[in-house]
């Protein structure tokens, strides 16, 4: 792990200070975390505590603050509401406070925090998990978007389609390859964890804003996936 910035950990502590005073845990996440934020970067916090934190009983909350002149991302749990944010991401196949707390630096630590990283580490190695029929209904609509993409003409019917296409294939790819989904630029970097040449290939072809190039970049891998999915198929 890198350390916590010094004006970093000074911010998590302020904001915990002025909006959550009963935490015990604070983990910095996100790029402060991996050593590659800059100077306008946002401040990603997982912070947990106990139900006191949370005078509502909601167990859970999350708002942006600003310290610096920087914003400052809060995802805030009980043991128990963390559990429940993690379960309904796991069913999104989209994990971020999973990752957060798994790959992120403590600055403080409370009594839920060993266990709680250990159980998230576990889940995300697991994988996502997703069913044949998910995945097939995945590959049908993927397919009604690879036709069409072939046949559209409207510039900005394409520009629409080339992204989805693109989009919707990398998904699925993931999840056929047991791999968790992303959002935005996560999806990219999730894809390009997997396999770096295909990511590439899809990357490049949606970059050129070319339809026949992403077609191209496409149709191998649905091949990959089982081919074209149309007919006979029960959803």
């Amino acid at each position: 792990m890198n350390p916590v910035p010094p004006h970093v950990r000074r911010i998590a502590e302020d904001v915990l200070a002025a909006r959550l005073p009963a935490a015990d845990t604070v983990v910095v996440a996100g790029s402060s975390a991996a050593g590659t934020s800059t100077a306008t970067s946002d401040v990603d916090l997982l912070v947990l505590g106990p139900d006191a934190m949370f005078p509502d009983g909601s167990g859970s909350a999350a708002f942006t603050d600003e310290r610096d002149g920087r914003p400052v991302e809060v995802f805030a749990y009980t043991a128990a509401g963390y559990r429940e944010w993690a379960r309904r991401e796991v069913e999104d196949c989209r994990p971020v406070v999973l990752v957060m707390l798994a790959t992120g630096v403590p600055v403080r630590t409370g009594p839920s925090y060993a266990g709680l990283r250990a159980w998230a580490a576990d889940v995300l190695d697991a994988g996502p998990r997703v069913d044949r029929a998910a995945l097939d209904t995945r590959r049908y609509h993927l397919t009604a978007l690879v036709d069409d993409l072939a046949d559209a003409t409207d510039p900005a019917e394409s520009a629409v389609l080339r992204a989805t296409v693109v989009t919707s294939l990398a998904e699925l790819l993931l999840l056929a390859h047991g791999r968790w989904l992303g959002y935005g630029k996560w999806l990219v970097r999730r894809l390009r964890s997997w396999d770096a040449d295909v990511a590439d290939a899809l990357g490049a072809a949606l970059a050129a804003g070319d339809t026949e190039q992403v077609l191209a970049a496409a149709r191998p891998q649905l091949e990959r996936l089982g081919g074209p999915l149309r007919a006979g198929f029960v959803r």
